[in-house]
C-alpha cells in the first residue's frame, strides 16, 4: 500500500528508486570519464541489470543526460535561492556559484562546459536555468546604478533591446549589463580554475574570484 499521504503506488516508488540509482551511477561515470563516455550498458552492468531492462527506465542516453541536466540546474537554483534568502545579494550569489561549482566540477561542466557530442537538449531544460537568471537579475536590479563608459552605455541599450535571455524580467538596462557581466566573468574564471588552467601559476584562484566579484559590485 502507498504510504499515508502519498498517491504513489509501490511500483511507482520502485521505479523512482531505480531511476535515482541509475543517475547516481551516471554521475560516477561523469566524474571519471566525462559526459561523452556515458554508457547505459555499463550502468546496467553495475546495477546487475540487462541493457534492455535498463532501457525501461531511460529510453536513451540523451534522456538520461537531460534528467541529469535538470537536476544540476535545480541544484544551482536551490543554492541561489538559499543565498538570496535574506534579500537580493549579488555577493552572496557569487560565492554560492563558486561553492556549488567546486563541490562537483563534473556537474558544473555538464551544464556550463563543452556541449556533449551528439546531444541536443529539449527546450524545457532551460526552464530552471531561467529561474537562476531571474534570481541574478533581482540582485542586480536592487543595486544602485553604476557610472559606465560610453561603450558600456551602448551595450546596456543593446541588451535592453535584445533581452530574450532575461525573459520578461523588468530589470533596467544597467542591471541587465551587470547581470550578464557577472555571468560571463565569473563563469570564465570558474571554468579556467576547474579545468586546471591556473595550476602552477602560483596565485590563489579564490582571491582572483573575490576580486572579480568586488569589481562587479564597484
Amino acid at each position: 500500500m502507498p504510504r499515508q499521504g502519498s498517491t504513489e503506488t509501490p511500483r511507482e516508488r520502485y521505479r523512482a528508486q531505480v531511476r535515482a540509482e541509475i543517475k547516481d551511477r551516471a554521475w560516477e561515470q561523469l566524474a571519471t570519464a566525462g559526459a561523452s563516455a556515458l554508457s547505459l550498458n555499463a550502468i546496467a552492468k553495475q546495477l546487475g541489470m540487462s541493457g534492455p531492462a535498463l532501457y525501461r527506465y531511460y529510453a536513451s542516453r540523451d534522456e538520461l543526460i537531460t534528467d541529469l541536466i535538470r537536476d544540476a540546474y535545480r541544484s544551482l537554483a536551490d543554492a541561489f535561492h538559499a543565498a538570496a534568502h535574506g534579500g537580493p545579494d549579488l555577493r552572496a550569489l557569487g560565492h554560492a556559484l563558486r561553492d556549488w561549482a567546486l563541490a562537483d566540477p563534473q556537474r558544473y561542466f555538464l551544464v556550463y562546459g563543452t556541449p556533449v557530442p551528439g546531444y541536443h537538449a529539449p527546450q524545457d531544460t532551460t526552464t530552471v536555468a531561467a529561474e537562476i537568471m531571474t534570481t541574478l537579475l533581482d540582485a542586480c536590479a536592487a543595486l544602485p546604478a553604476r557610472t559606465d563608459t560610453p561603450s558600456a552605455v551602448r551595450l546596456a541599450a543593446h541588451l535592453s533591446a535584445h533581452r530574450d535571455w532575461a525573459a520578461d524580467h523588468p530589470a533596467p538596462p544597467g542591471a541587465l549589463h551587470r547581470a550578464l557581466t557577472f555571468w560571463t566573468r565569473l563563469h570564465g574564471t570558474l571554468s579556467l580554475e576547474l579545468a586546471g588552467q591556473f595550476t602552477g601559476m602560483g596565485f590563489d584562484a579564490e582571491q582572483l574570484f573575490a576580486a572579480e566579484l568586488d569589481d562587479l559590485l564597484a
